[in-house]
């Protein structure tokens, strides 16, 4: 059986609860995971969720822009009573959509590709005039959906279900590992999560970020990485499938010692 990543240490910065699948991945090729969560998700207090859910009532579309949004946002909205049978459900990429249907949405409208304009690009999200829409999605996302669908002629509201945090965490251990050339790439999930990577590593560590294999599922996580001035960015596919497909091409490709 091949193990295309023997010998190999990937850095693992999702949030704690969603690192798992990716660990799992890394393993089963063969690598090791070193779990440093480098970003927080928290949820918001359920009075600021009054309004969102009161919207859903009569919404006509509902989109959940991330697997967090579909948790937590979920978790209101099954507490409030369920979703009406006749909303259409939106899911921002794969991984949003199979999170929804874990929590039992059916009939879940997804893209191919990862991102919101992808999601907008769909015949579902183009005559849109005079519809109530509802995007679910963490505390101050990008504004590019709402404006968007505004722009269409949509009465666009928001349920911020959760925020994002830098987490307190000891980056002593993760140092040291790295300090004897024992991380040999770095995964990353968003340019929020390389930011704060970066400022708990500080100024020793940012100088091994700069000089690690930094693996981002999407282009626009790629730009980010390449101006914070990290050597080696390479841009994936989506999800966790494709952060472990770009990481094993990568080694595959790499001859000689470990540490060339």
């Amino acid at each position: 059986m091949t193990q295309p990543l023997a010998g190999r240490t990937v850095l693992v910065t999702r949030p704690a609860h969603q690192a798992g699948a990716l660990v799992q991945k890394v393993a089963a090729a063969g690598g090791e995971a070193f779990v440093f969560p480098a970003l927080g998700i928290e949820p918001v207090a359920a009075d600021r969720l009054v309004d969102g859910l009161a919207y859903l009532v009569a919404a006509d579309i509902v989109i959940f822009v991330s697997p967090n949004a579909a948790q937590f946002g979920m978790a209101a909205i099954h507490a409030g009573g369920g979703l009406s049978g006749a909303l259409r459900v939106f899911a921002v990429g794969p991984g949003t959509a199979r999170a929804l249907v874990t929590q039992g949405v059916e009939g879940v409208i997804t893209p191919d590709g990862q991102d919101s304009e992808a999601l907008l690009a769909l015949p579902g999200l183009q005559a849109v005039a005079g519809l109530r829409v509802v995007i679910v999605r963490g505390v101050g996302g990008r504004p590019l959906m709402a404006d968007t669908l505004r722009a269409r002629g949509a009465d666009v509201h928001f349920m911020e279900c959760y925020r994002r945090t830098c987490p307190r965490a000891d980056p002593a251990p993760l140092l040291a590992r790295w300090q004897g050339r024992g991380i040999d790439a770095v995964t990353v999930a968003s340019a929020e999560t390389l930011h704060n990577l970066a400022a708990l590593l500080g100024e020793p560590g940012g100088r091994l970020l700069a000089a690690t294999p930094l693996f981002a599922p999407h282009e626009k996580i790629a730009e980010a990485a390449r101006r914070f001035g990290i050597e080696h960015v390479i841009a994936t596919p989506g999800g966790d499938d494709g952060l472990l497909d770009g990481l094993v091409n990568w080694f595959r490709n790499k001859t000689g010692s470990k540490h060339e």
